[in-house]
């Protein structure tokens, strides 16, 4: 527990349960360990704005417990103190179960990584090769957007009408083995199959930007954030790099994404959190006795990310903390 915690938090909007567990917690990935699920609400696993939480103690043991506006919360005291006075115990009084109508908190905050999760995708290149392609269009323009007709070749699944349309991005490098991990699919846009044939007859439903003679076509990725699930630690030791920043040119901070060499290969999972370190620099002594010599100072913790998205050999990173400006190539690791 932090020296300084809340004994009450009034749950605000746009707060994400990390954000809580940060007032109470060093480390907040224990959050579960001191939730206690109040059985006099609805969805008891779910905290939403205008939510009482109470700092109480169960068997002598921290929890925090929710309770609404107006419902009994924890009366009574403990015999355990944090040295500013008593703490109350868990005394909860019949009541009526409501039903919730206001979304609960995010876990995270979605906004950010939102557009992470059906774009970009990571493909390997004969993966993109043997993709439909677009061929031409009804009007020959060489820049197509939403609205335009295309023409398709390749094998499409005749079971499926909507596509996701990519551009082949940059390959993402191990910095450790040289070896090409796979490729960034960019993505363009949605189209969608009209008319099957040798070429099939589609139409672009959406373009978020342009779309291009020879853009593939990907079956379109459902995948969503789980809000869930509450970030953890992994349950091997890690340690990666930091290959890729899909929205920054020289570094980025908390709220934004980078990608690692790290995936499912490795036991990766969503949720996963990774403290982000940067390598300490070379120096070299000019005061020791003797000959100068050159020295590597110590590496920094710099910042810590949860993943949420994974594959074979990379996965996407939310940054949730950042101390400095996190670099490409800068160090990931399972948090001690």
């Amino acid at each position: 527990m932090k020296v300084n915690h809340p004994r009450q938090y009034t749950v605000q909007k746009g707060d994400t349960l990390w954000d809580i567990a940060s007032l109470f917690l060093n480390d907040p990935w224990f959050w579960p360990e001191i939730w206690y699920q109040n059985p006099q609400v609805a969805n008891p696993h779910l905290i939403f704005p205008g939510d009482i939480l109470t700092l109480i103690y169960v068997d002598g043991q921290p929890r925090i417990v929710a309770s609404k506006p107006g419902q009994a919360r924890p009366t009574g005291t403990s015999v355990v103190s944090d040295g500013t006075g008593p703490l109350p115990v868990v005394k909860l009084s019949p009541s009526i179960r409501t039903e919730e109508i206001e979304a609960s908190v995010d876990t995270i905050p979605g906004d950010a990584i939102r557009q992470f999760l059906s774009k970009p995708r990571v493909i390997t290149k004969q993966e993109f090769k043997d993709a439909p392609y677009i061929l031409g269009s009804d009007d020959q323009h060489l820049i197509l957007g939403q609205g335009n007709a295309v023409y398709v070749r390749g094998e499409l699944d005749k079971e499926r009408v909507r596509y996701t349309v990519v551009r082949e991005g940059e390959a993402l490098v191990d910095p450790e083995t040289k070896k090409v991990l796979g490729y960034e699919a960019i993505y363009a846009g949605e189209a969608l199959i009209r008319t099957y044939g040798d070429p099939a007859v589609g139409e672009l439903t959406f373009t978020e930007r342009e779309v291009l003679y020879g853009d593939r076509l990907l079956p379109t990725d459902k995948s969503k954030i789980d809000n869930l699930y509450f970030p953890r630690l992994p349950d091997s030791d890690i340690e990666g790099r930091i290959i890729h920043l899909p929205d920054a040119l020289f570094g980025i901070a908390k709220l934004q994404v980078a990608v690692i060499n790290r995936g499912t290969r490795e036991g990766l999972e969503s949720g996963n959190l990774l403290a982000i370190y940067t390598k300490g620099m070379r120096i070299r002594d000019h005061y020791s006795r003797g000959q100068q010599v050159d020295l590597d100072l110590p590496d920094s913790r710099s910042g810590l990310m949860m993943i949420f998205r994974t594959f074979d050999h990379v996965s996407y990173g939310l940054v949730l903390e950042s101390s400095r400006v996190i670099h490409e190539n800068d160090m990931v690791k399972t948090p001690k």
